[in-house]
């Protein structure tokens, strides 16, 4: 394949951005450095819609800008029945999760693991959610870069330097206040992408949204693959739902990364009023993400023909770098970095505060009493930060290893099964230390084996949460003698008074 040209204006609009974040972190470099509170709560100052519009940026990564389009270019919306997933999940988390956040004023997820088990649950928790977004940054990083150097002459190593590394800095420098402006900032920036994506798209092709309107139903490009019937599980409505649903479960109760958010604003009201936010944006991403795919099928349908060959993970870079104006296709592109940048920055802080509140504070405290939480915490963000950008060079520069790919695999067969053990611990009395570090392996191993069957993802999904919830819940019934003072611990008695054990 032929790559085309980047242009001189395209670059000067890409650097304008880039630098532009840097300059967001700078501005809130003076009221991070005050403590651990302004680091990496913002004091609890952040307005809900702000908090809100984080949430949603974080959640979506640069992969996603691609990865949804591409689905609905090669099949039709079929998979937006998970999107609406987390509408349904928002009032089980304002009633029950983010209550508990909030009243027991946890700066990590995992501090509630350890109120509720044990601290080698926390430390699980905490140790396997660092390891993996450590992983995640580098693959962040890497998968937008090379979609887009794919079909264009960016260089991977400086773009990967340039995005990576003033990441790190404004993350460094502005603490969560510093991320959460700058998602913002990227949200808008991302989805207004997407959107002009889909208009100049449209402004090609003949007859414009009537004839893609046209196309959509005529090709089955809405949801005509989609089915009620388990004949085939790719296809099956309520697994796709079932498995989005425990796989947003997870992201919004037992990864740091968007718990964080929930102590960012001035009261529980205004928490839940950030996750509403954040699930309108995610029901508006559907007709913006799976549009802009069925916008590119009637384009490559009518007006242009894609190589032979062609990788359609690349699909939208390409079409931006082939077909949009100079300077446009730079703000277009500086909206895929801009979903990569959200991420990475979200991940960086979180990785620094679970690194200082869940291990520093908590087992290191008369030993490091002399190191400042906040100078140490920006010495992780460097460290985890580069580590990443390091890994993620490596793999640009084509030495690709499938032990990386095993990393990920093995660290992400946690993450579900987290959100088992939350739920046990919340909606159950039984379940106990004991029974939750058993549930959390069996779940994992029995997660590796469902999915070494390759089947659909959204069984392993299903899987890994009914599993570890029912052997936490089950095995704790029997284990009674692992059981400790719960009150204000659990759904039952949310509303007493919690104390201190």
């Amino acid at each position: 394949m032929t790559k085309t040209g980047f242009g001189a204006l395209n670059w000067v609009v890409l650097i304008a951005y880039l630098l532009g974040m840097l300059g967001v972190g700078a501005y809130f470099t003076r009221k991070a450095s005050k403590n651990t509170d302004s680091f990496f709560t913002a004091e609890g100052k952040i307005p809900a819609w702000a908090a809100g519009f984080s949430i949603y940026a974080t959640t979506l990564s640069a992969i996603t800008f691609m990865s949804t389009p591409e689905k609905s270019f090669l099949t039709d919306w079929g998979y937006a029945v998970g999107n609406i997933a987390i509408i349904v999940l928002i009032p089980i988390l304002t009633r029950y999760y983010v209550p508990f956040f909030r009243k027991l004023k946890v700066t990590t997820a995992y501090e509630y693991l350890e109120k509720r088990f044990s601290p080698a649950m926390r430390v699980l928790g905490s140790l396997l959610f660092m390891l993996y977004h450590i992983g995640r940054v580098a693959i962040v990083i890497y998968l937008p870069i090379i979609a887009i150097t794919a079909v264009s002459n960016i260089d991977p190593i400086l773009i990967a330097l340039f995005v990576g590394g003033l990441c790190i800095v404004y993350t460094f420098l502005g603490g969560i206040e510093g991320v959460i402006w700058s998602d913002v900032i990227q949200g808008i920036i991302l989805l207004g992408g997407a959107i002009l994506v889909s208009i100049m798209g449209a402004h090609y092709i003949h007859g414009g949204w009537a004839t893609i309107a046209s196309d959509a139903v005529q090709h089955g490009k809405l949801f005509s693959h989609m089915d009620w019937q388990i004949s085939d599980l790719s296809k099956f409505i309520p697994l796709i739902f079932a498995g989005q649903f425990f796989n947003s479960l997870y992201q919004y109760t037992g990864s740091q990364d968007v718990v964080q958010r929930y102590q960012t604003t001035s009261s529980l009201k205004e928490a839940n009023k950030s996750l509403w936010t954040n699930g309108l944006l995610a029901f508006i991403t559907i007709p913006i993400f799976y549009g802009m795919g069925t916008v590119l099928y009637s384009f490559y349908h009518h007006v242009a023909v894609l190589p032979h060959g062609f990788n359609t993970s690349a699909l939208v870079p390409y079409f931006i770098v082939k077909e949009l104006p100079a300077g446009i296709a730079g703000l277009v592109i500086a909206a895929i970095f801009a979903a990569a940048q959200s991420t990475i920055a979200s991940s960086l802080n979180a990785i620094s505060s679970c690194a200082i509140v869940d291990f520093k504070q908590r087992f290191f405290a008369d030993k490091l009493k002399n190191v400042k939480d906040v100078t140490l915490a920006r010495w992780i963000i460097c460290i985890a930060g580069l580590f990443s950008l390091a890994i993620a060079i490596y793999l640009l520069a084509g030495n690709t290893s499938g032990t990386w790919d095993l990393f990920l695999a093995v660290t992400g067969l946690f993450g579900v099964p987290i959100a088992g053990i939350f739920a046990a611990g919340i909606f159950t009395t039984k379940a106990n230390s004991f029974s939750a570090i058993l549930g959390l392996v069996i779940s994992a191993a029995l997660t590796y084996y469902v999915q070494s069957l390759m089947v659909s993802p959204f069984i392993v999904s299903c899987v890994s949460f009914i599993v570890a919830f029912l052997v936490c819940y089950l095995v704790g019934w029997i284990t009674p003698k692992f059981s400790k003072n719960i009150r204000g611990l659990t759904a039952k008695t949310i509303d007493d008074d919690y104390e201190e054990e």
